[in-house]
This record gives structure tokens, C-alpha cells and sequence, in this order.
């Protein structure tokens, strides 16, 4: 299983990589404004966000709708080939994308973390880094049309619906992860600090997600070393997850603090020295905190905290990578747009916001303790 997990992280996340680094600039060189590629990389994520709340209604995340998800993704990465040029028909590709990954990785997260535990989860996660690096490092030399990316983007599906498939398989149903769908203890207005404190964790990382590579391409930073850049945090990202197990041994409320600091730190940095190429690489460096750290201490404090485990793992993708990505993805392209110098620090005053949320959470609940 652990192999099966790390090809799945491997594949699922060279697709990101694709998504993220590589689309926002082919969408730009094909003549979309900012405001309108803020649009289209809004969509998925709303419609991740919608997701949860249509499982309280008892809808079940169970096989066959995860084997329907696998064919989902794989006709929408086709689909954009026909609807690249075209804004409406590539906002309907993008939310059939958005709607299959929101329910294949929260699966395989709640598989991850029931079969191997969190201490060892950021050794199978780390695998998802090193894909996202690899694309990265490959696709940027191959990068000669806009569907070179798109290519690349529907092969790496086809390869990771197929592992997706045989991890499904080859999960034996354990009658405890059985037992936990029917009890659901998920009170988003009673853990309101929590969830906002994730939410605008996220949505902090619009700008960077969305247009970081045209913000420092349009600021005369090539797009060789843009990727170098990239490249850098996804390798502190491998150690973080490699070695993060005895951070998630402390209190993970306290883990969250400190990651979302240095999310703070991270993106004024970028805003106060865009092309100062040694702080920028000393900023990237904190996504080993900002991203592999944070990422790994929040679904490990909802999979202990709540006892709805696998509703617990797709709210965290719904509200963060959904509505976080929306907003992010909706103010970024705005704010780039009218305030393109100001990016990175309307990023940074979203996390000190973050971060002031976890705080009062934290207190909140050693209170009840």
C-alpha cells in the first residue's frame, strides 16, 4: 500500500504542478486578462467548497462515486483541449476538473492516514512534492505551445486515475472507518475560529498559487529561474515531510501558530523584495512550514479532533483548497490587475488574520480543557 500511495501522491501532484505553475502563464500568452484567469482558477474551487455540504446530506463518499470521480478527471483534462480558447467552455473543464479532485484526494487522505498513520504520512506525501518538482523541471523545457501543457496535463491524469484505481482496490474496508460515517460531530459555527483561521490560511495563497510566476516574469525574473524558484520550495517541502514526524507529536495547535508566522514572513518578503533573488529564495524556504508543515498538522488535528473522519478531511479540502482557493484565486487576480505591487501584501495581512484566528481557537480551547 505504501508504494500505491506514494505513486498516487507522485502523479496527483505533477498534475497540480501542471495546474498551477504552468496554466495561469499558457492562459496569459493566450490572451486572458488577470481578472479572467482569477475567474477560471475560482471555479474548482467553488465547487470543491460546495462538495461537503451535499455529504451532510448523506451523501456517501464511497467507491463507486470515487471510481466515477477517477472518469470524471480524466474526460475534463480531455475536454480542455476543445475549450482552451474559449472563456466559458474552459470554465465548465475546469469545474468538471474541480469536482473529480475534490473527491479523489480527500479519499486517499483519509486512506493515508487510517493505513500508515500521520507520523509516517509525510513520507508517502513527500512523493506528491517530488512529482510536482519533476513537472516543474521537465515541462518548462518542453513549454513551446500552449498545448505542450495540456499534453502533459492529460497523460499524468490517465497514469494517476489508473494507480488512483488500484489503491481503491487494494483497501480493505475497515469496520471502524465504517462504523464513523454514520456519527457526524462537525460543528462548523461552534469551531468558527478554526475553520476561518484555515480558510484564510489559504485564500493567502492565491497570489502565489495563481501569479507568482507572472509576477515575477513581468518583474524581469525569467521563467528558467522562476521554476528554480518553485523548485526550491518544493525540495525543503521533501525535507519538511520527510522529517515533520516529531513536530506532529506536539500540541498541533501550536504547530499551526508557527507555520502561519512564517506564511506571514514568507509573503511580505516576496511583496518588499520582488526580484532580490537571495531573499527570495530565503522566502521560498519557508513553504517547508508555510505548506508541508501546515498542511500535515491541520488534517492531523481534524482526523484526532473530530469523529467524522472522512467528512472532517473533505470539509478541510472544501474550505480551504475551495473556498480558500476561490477567494484567493477571485482577489488575486483584482488586486493584480489594479494593484499589481501590492500583491504579496494583501497575502500577508490575510495570514496575520489566520494566524489571529488559531490564536483565539488555541485559547478557546484550553479554556475548555
Amino acid at each position: 500500500m505504501f508504494i500505491l500511495l506514494s505513486l498516487f501522491y507522485y502523479f496527483y501532484f505533477s498534475i497540480v504542478g501542471i495546474y498551477i505553475i504552468f496554466l495561469p502563464k499558457v492562459l496569459d500568452g493566450v490572451g486572458y486578462s488577470a481578472s479572467e484567469i482569477g475567474i477560471v482558477f475560482a471555479a474548482a474551487p467553488l465547487i470543491r467548497f460546495i462538495l461537503p455540504f451535499l455529504f451532510i446530506r448523506g451523501l456517501e463518499l464511497n467507491s463507486k462515486i470515487f471510481n466515477a470521480s477517477l472518469i470524471l478527471v480524466v474526460l475534463s483534462a480531455l475536454s480542455f483541449y476543445l475549450s482552451l480558447e474559449y472563456f466559458y467552455f474552459l470554465l465548465l473543464s475546469n469545474i468538471a476538473l474541480g469536482i473529480g479532485l475534490s473527491l479523489v484526494l480527500p479519499y486517499v487522505e483519509l486512506i493515508s492516514l487510517d493505513a500508515i498513520g500521520k507520523e509516517r504520512y509525510g513520507k508517502v506525501r513527500l512523493f506528491g512534492s517530488l512529482g510536482f518538482i519533476t513537472v516543474a523541471l521537465v515541462l518548462v523545457k518542453f513549454l513551446s505551445s500552449a498545448y505542450v501543457a495540456l499534453d502533459f496535463l492529460f497523460t499524468l491524469t490517465l497514469i494517476m486515475t489508473t494507480v488512483a484505481y488500484f489503491v481503491q482496490q487494494n483497501t480493505l474496508e475497515d469496520s471502524s472507518l465504517q462504523e464513523q460515517s454514520f456519527v457526524n460531530d462537525i460543528d462548523l459555527l461552534r469551531d468558527y475560529k478554526l475553520w476561518i483561521g484555515l480558510l484564510l490560511m489559504q485564500t493567502s495563497f492565491g497570489s502565489f498559487y495563481n501569479f507568482f510566476t507572472i509576477y515575477e516574469t513581468d518583474r524581469g525574473i525569467s521563467l528558467d529561474m522562476t521554476i528554480y524558484l518553485w523548485s526550491f520550495g518544493v525540495i525543503v517541502e521533501v525535507g519538511m515531510l520527510f522529517f515533520q514526524g516529531k513536530f506532529l507529536r506536539k500540541n498541533l495547535l501550536s504547530v499551526l501558530q508557527i507555520t502561519i508566522f512564517a506564511t506571514i514572513i514568507r509573503w511580505f518578503l516576496v511583496f518588499a523584495f520582488p526580484v532580490t533573488l537571495p531573499i527570495l529564495f530565503f522566502a521560498q524556504s519557508l513553504h517547508a512550514l508555510s505548506f508541508a508543515l501546515f498542511h500535515s498538522a491541520a488534517i492531523s488535528y481534524l482526523f484526532a479532533h473530530y469523529k467524522h473522519k472522512s467528512l472532517a478531511q473533505q470539509f478541510f479540502s472544501g474550505i480551504t483548497y475551495g473556498m480558500g482557493g476561490l477567494l484567493g484565486a477571485l482577489l488575486a487576480g483584482f488586486v493584480y490587475e489594479y494593484f499589481a505591487n501590492y500583491l504579496f501584501l494583501s497575502s500577508s495581512v490575510m495570514a496575520f488574520f489566520a494566524f489571529l484566528m488559531i490564536t483565539f481557537y488555541k485559547k478557546e480551547q484550553a479554556s475548555l480543557s
